[in-house]
């Protein structure tokens, strides 16, 4: 069992074994813990699960949207990306957008006013700057947890920040490592793409910096199951994995969101359908 689908397996075993019986905003419930910690070597593969089918273009388009800033819902629908469909038609809104989530905080923290464009923080260009000049630094952070916009979004970021960190071999190698954290946590649905997700953003890091990828970690706080998604996760628990596929990027410019990509001996169990609460 390759060490990534092994670390998954035992989150869903302990959820189903030990999890507490919650309700939660979307009426559904869940088996909840809270407090754990997932930790992958980048050396031992892309990220990515395989005992179930993942929907690998659905979780670039949603980065690539990220790191581009927008947070407009056309930009996915013109990738047939459907993950924030449900989030937006429940809001209520009619603006196209989602409100000052994720990619809004990453490219311009601050409340927006004409002619001051300097009010507008770009954490990400900042990120990439200090990076290379600053390595070392204990400040190498990224936060979507804007607390003064927080009513305006449709959801309140579920990861909501994100931390690297360098270090250095004998031989002068250095390594570039990333830990997001995620107050809440899909673990059936939304776990998977979040792994992946950041696994990618830290190829993009570590190849605009010069940097060998080296570990991904994910400190995760309610971390829980659906109760609706039980018997998926069963299901999935059930498949042998098999190992991890590689992933190759090239013509990467992160500050404006794009890359290109090509996963490499990707073999995974079949799609495990199952719904998402909104």
């Amino acid at each position: 069992m390759n060490p990534l689908d092994k670390q998954y397996h035992d989150l869903l075993r302990t959820l189903l074994h030990y999890g507490a019986n919650k309700f939660d905003r979307t009426g559904t419930g869940t088996k909840s813990i809270f407090g754990y910690t997932i930790r992958h070597n980048m050396a031992e593969g892309f990220p990515l699960l395989t005992t179930k089918k993942m929907a690998v273009k659905s979780i670039m388009t949603e980065l690539k949207w990220f790191l581009k800033g927008r947070t407009d819902i056309q930009y996915l629908r013109d990738n047939n990306c459907k993950i924030w469909n449900g989030d937006y038609e429940k809001s209520g809104r009619t603006d196209g957008t989602l409100g000052p989530i994720y990619g809004k905080q990453w490219r311009s923290w601050g409340e927006y006013e004409a002619g001051y464009p300097e009010k507008q923080i770009d954490q990400l260009a900042n990120l990439v700057k200090e990076l290379k000049q600053n390595p070392d630094s204990r400040r190498l952070i990224v936060s979507a947890w804007n607390v003064g916009e927080l009513d305006q979004m449709v959801l309140p970021p579920c990861h909501y920040g994100f931390q690297v960190y360098t270090s250095s071999d004998k031989a002068g190698i250095r390594y570039l490592s990333l830990m997001w954290n995620q107050r809440s946590v899909d673990t059936f649905l939304g776990l998977p793409f979040n792994i992946a997700s950041y696994g990618t953003l830290l190829l993009l890091l570590a190849q605009e910096a010069r940097m060998v990828p080296g570990h991904l970690i994910g400190s995760l706080g309610d971390v829980h199951l659906y109760n609706n998604h039980i018997e998926q996760a069963y299901e999935q628990l059930g498949r042998t994995p098999f190992k991890l596929p590689d992933i190759k990027i090239d013509n990467v410019d992160i500050l404006n969101g794009e890359f290109d990509y090509q996963v490499l001996g990707y073999k995974s169990h079949s799609q495990i359908k199952a719904s998402l609460s909104n």
